[in-house]
């Protein structure tokens, strides 16, 4: 014998609060809420009640239109809750909560009214945002009470899906220019073997009847005629589990849980190219559990930082110290490559390289991931270090500026101009001035006999 329960057996039932949109509601045309279930259950309704529905959506999932009698919808209800009864159609519970979401607002009145009035507006508004409507207002109305489904996620074949696990992985440069195999060893859940996940001998796991194997207990008190308040709390009995096990049937292996720890070895293969933020996803690898599909081991890349090249990219930016004179006259150096391969970057003479230019190399950048033979380019900034003072004989310099390019002419100086010394100046130190002038301001106060800003005399 198949028993039905409402929905507040399966799911949190809808608040009975008067919003606006139920408060704006006409007496049913001057009936009576028992007068309209009388009208209900004979199948009479006036015309405008059948034809002003703003939506049909709940009517559609019972198969039932809008003028239905309440005996009529009973029994449209009943005929599919048998058929997508969890008990028997294990695959059919968001079907199953869908009819009995429908029924239980259908068959109210005063729900009822508000839904055929105002259609799923109605419905939000005279619910009040109440916690755990979230997921069924999604499967009906394509978005939750709030907008959002929060963590919970199905997958294609309609089983609940795990959460994906996340992990960083930081890589060097050389990892991601070169590419790299490393394992990764990581703790994860798996479906105890001993008993299947079932966490004890066959038909041990029975069902919660405190909460009736919801996890979560519901509690309803009424505050006003029309209005009652809703609350839900873990269930203590079964620990929010929704199912018991007697203590002698649990299983030894993994005391009842269903899931024990084990190990994982992960193969992870960084290609060339890859980039810092980059994913490695391992589908499935993800924590195990009952009537649950795993998530995913998700990897992300994290690049460590390197003493000689920035990444831009595929390009690669280094800056390289030289002299003056190679500066002037043309230089040499070499370098070690992310691969290993010594460089050497030739500059002729007679080309000046200016403090701060930057000059590129042609493909000795990073490679392109997934097509490695094609790279990026390197740009080399170049921070001309100039010599020290008095680094020259004066007798010298003679000789020096007759070999440089001739200074400017220097205009005229006019008698009245004025000759100004040229210090160094410390950069990291910055400006005196504005201190120079806080102490030229707090000598003028003493001299005035001011105590201070702001201090003014009294007057009787």
């Amino acid at each position: 014998t198949w028993g039905f329960a409402p929905l507040s057996a399966c799911l949190p039932a809808l608040p009975l609060r008067r919003s606006r949109a139920a408060a704006a509601l006409p007496a049913v045309r001057g009936l009576s809420l028992s007068r309209r279930r009388r009208r209900r259950r004979r199948g009479f309704f006036p015309d405008a009640d059948m034809a002003n529905v703003a939506d049909t959506k709940l009517y559609d999932i019972l198969g039932v239109p809008p003028g239905v009698s309440d005996n009529e919808l009973k029994k449209a209800y009943r005929k599919l809750a048998k058929e997508y009864h969890p008990d028997k159609n294990p695959n059919a519970g968001d079907k199953f909560k869908e009819i009995s979401f429908a029924y239980e607002v259908l068959s109210n009145p005063e729900k009822r009214e508000l839904y055929d009035r105002y259609g799923e507006q109605g419905l939000r508004e005279g619910s009040g945002g109440s916690g755990g409507m979230d997921d069924i207002f999604s499967h009906i109305f394509g978005g939750g009470l709030f907008g959002f489904m929060g963590n919970q996620s199905r997958s294609r074949n309609g089983r609940r899906r795990g959460e994906d696990m996340m992990h960083p992985l930081k890589v060097s440069l050389e990892d991601l220019y070169n590419g790299k195999t490393t394992k990764l060893q990581l703790s994860k859940n798996v479906l105890c073997s001993s008993c299947n996940g079932q966490g004890g001998k066959s038909g041990a796991v029975q069902k919660c009847a405190a909460c009736r194997g919801r996890g979560m207990r519901i509690m309803i008190r009424q505050l006003a005629p029309g209005m009652v308040q809703q609350m839900q709390s873990v269930c203590s009995d079964c620990n929010g589990e929704g199912e018991v096990i007697n203590e002698k049937d649990r299983c030894k292996k993994c005391e009842g849980k269903k899931v024990i720890k084990e190990v994982k070895i992960l193969e992870v293969h960084v290609d060339k190219g890859m980039k810092h933020g980059q994913r490695i996803t391992f589908t499935g690898e993800a924590d195990q559990a009952p009537g649950v599909e795993p998530g995913d081991i998700v990897l992300l890349l994290q690049e460590k930082e390197h003493e000689m090249f920035q990444r831009d990219g595929n390009d690669l930016h280094m800056t390289h110290k030289i002299g003056l004179v190679e500066a002037l006259c043309g230089f040499q150096f070499t370098f070690k490559h992310l691969d290993a391969r010594q460089i050497v970057v030739k500059y002729p003479p007679g080309k000046v390289i200016e403090p701060g230019s930057v000059r590129v190399v042609r493909g000795e950048g990073m490679p392109q991931y997934r097509n490695p033979f094609e790279k990026g380019d390197l740009y080399i900034k170049f921070d001309v270090q100039f010599p020290e003072n008095n680094w020259i004989n004066p007798e010298k310099l003679t000789e020096l500026e007759d070999l440089l390019p001739s200074r400017p002419d220097v205009p005229n100086i006019i008698s009245e101009a004025e000759e100004v010394d040229l210090q160094e100046f410390d950069t990291t130190r910055g400006s005196s001035g504005g201190q120079r002038r806080e102490a030229y301001n707090d000598s003028s106060d003493e001299e005035s006999g001011h105590h201070g800003p702001g201090v003014q005399c009294a007057h009787q």
